[in-house]
């Protein structure tokens, strides 16, 4: 959420970033500085009304001890006035309050000044690529046929017991699966990562906390009983770690990483792109997430990046980055670099992991601050990253690695899964 005072100080700046986004926030920005100057001006009031009870409180102290009981009543009545006057203020700052945060909800976060201009994916700007990509024998399958005749994992299962993209791992795809998640996670903990294992579900406040509502709550998979949301991605419980917390100056960086299954309801997605592996309702996902002294954010973003690139090398896979453009940019982030990798058999890019710099727009909806050197309180920066997405690197495993003769194990991955070919 954009700080209150940046508006007030640099709305027409804002304004102009925003546009970035392909966002019009004049209209919202004139509405929420309309709200605060009402909010402020009830406070004063408020304010005003507070200081005279007082005064008038303590006189009637003073009153009662100097014998003069009839004039004390008398000025206690007038405070019964006052009072009333003081909870109709508090009525209507409460309501113009919850209208400006309802409002501030509405404006996504400002791009950083390297975004750039752009409305669809197309407008992404590769910055870097990595990686031979071979050419397979002439009967390579994709994924979704290589799955199915080594019994890898079964979409029709997953159909039968839940619905389409919840499918049902087998045999030595399971033991894949699991290979890479232990990967990852040892990974993430030899770059400094302490693990974490978070709640499947989360509350309302842990939704905003992290910018998945209002924004996104058509994705989300909803207990409406309980009022709690199966999470979209770990970002959302472990960021949701630090919320309402004061952490100290010595304590950057906070770096922590979490697999956990993930639930998105992906509405409106159809056609090739879905097949297989390519996009699921419910996935897994090795995160890691930093928060971060605002000094320090994007030296800890180029870290986050190197942290991937030496994954997906370590794996053997040809990948790319993109700098996303401002069309394409999430709603929460303020910059946000994807990395996808190449499916040779099916002859596409696959997005694999987004490693995003939030800046000060979470941590001020989770209230997540420090003190600086001057013992003044300030918002920290927060950051995320795949490291990394399973689907489709399990798709690219699969259809890259395939030989006339089955598919080969990256060497990085045989310990864990203790077989060098399927």
């Amino acid at each position: 959420m954009i700080e209150i005072n940046r508006l007030r100080d640099n709305s027409n700046e804002i304004i102009e970033r925003l546009s970035i986004k392909n966002f019009d926030s004049k209209k919202i920005i004139t509405e929420i500085l309309e709200l605060d100057k009402q909010k402020r001006e009830i406070q004063v009031s408020s304010d005003g009304l507070l200081s005279q009870r007082n005064s008038i409180s303590k006189e009637i102290g003073n009153l009662f001890k100097s014998g003069q009981a009839e004039l004390a009543n008398k000025k206690k009545k007038e405070t019964v006035s006052l009072n009333t006057d003081i909870q109709e203020l508090k009525e209507k700052f409460n309501v113009v309050d919850e209208k400006l945060t309802d409002l501030l909800y509405l404006l996504p976060n400002t791009p950083h000044i390297d975004v750039p201009k752009g409305k669809t994916p197309e407008e992404n700007i590769t910055i870097f690529e990595k990686g031979d990509i071979k050419k397979l024998h002439d009967k390579a399958k994709p994924h979704w046929e290589l799955a199915s005749e080594f019994d890898l994992i079964d979409f029709d299962l997953g159909v039968k017991i839940t619905g389409a993209g919840f499918p049902v791992y087998k045999g030595k795809g399971a033991k894949l699966q699991r290979a890479l998640i232990n990967f990852f996670l040892d990974e993430a903990e030899n770059s400094g990562y302490n693990e974490v294992i978070p709640p499947l579900l989360v509350n309302e406040a842990s939704g905003y906390g992290t910018g998945q509502l209002p924004d996104k709550e058509g994705q989300m998979y909803h207990s409406t009983e309980d009022n709690f949301y199966l999470i979209p991605t770990a970002e959302v419980p472990v960021t949701n770690i630090f919320r309402d917390v004061i952490v100290k100056k010595e304590d950057f960086p906070q770096k922590l990483t979490a697999y956990t299954p993930c639930f998105r309801r992906e509405a409106g997605s159809y056609g090739k792109d879905v097949r297989g592996l390519n996009r699921l309702h419910q996935f897994d996902k090795v995160e890691i997430v930093q928060v971060q002294h605002p000094d320090k954010s994007y030296e800890a973003l180029d870290g986050m990046i190197e942290h991937v690139k030496g994954l997906l090398e370590k794996l053997e896979l040809p990948y790319r980055i993109l700098k996303l453009c401002g069309g394409d940019l999430g709603f929460t982030a303020a910059i946000t670099y994807d990395f996808e990798v190449y499916s040779i058999a099916q002859e596409r890019w696959l997005e694999v992991s987004s490693v995003s710099n939030f800046e000060t727009y979470q941590a001020n909806r989770l209230k997540l601050r420090f003190k600086n050197e001057e013992g003044k309180t300030q918002l920290a920066h927060t950051l995320n990253g795949s490291a990394l997405a399973l689907p489709r690197i399990v798709a690219a495993l699969l259809e890259n690695n395939q030989t006339e003769n089955g598919i080969e194990i990256p060497k990085v991955l045989v310990p864990y899964t203790r077989f060098e070919t399927i």
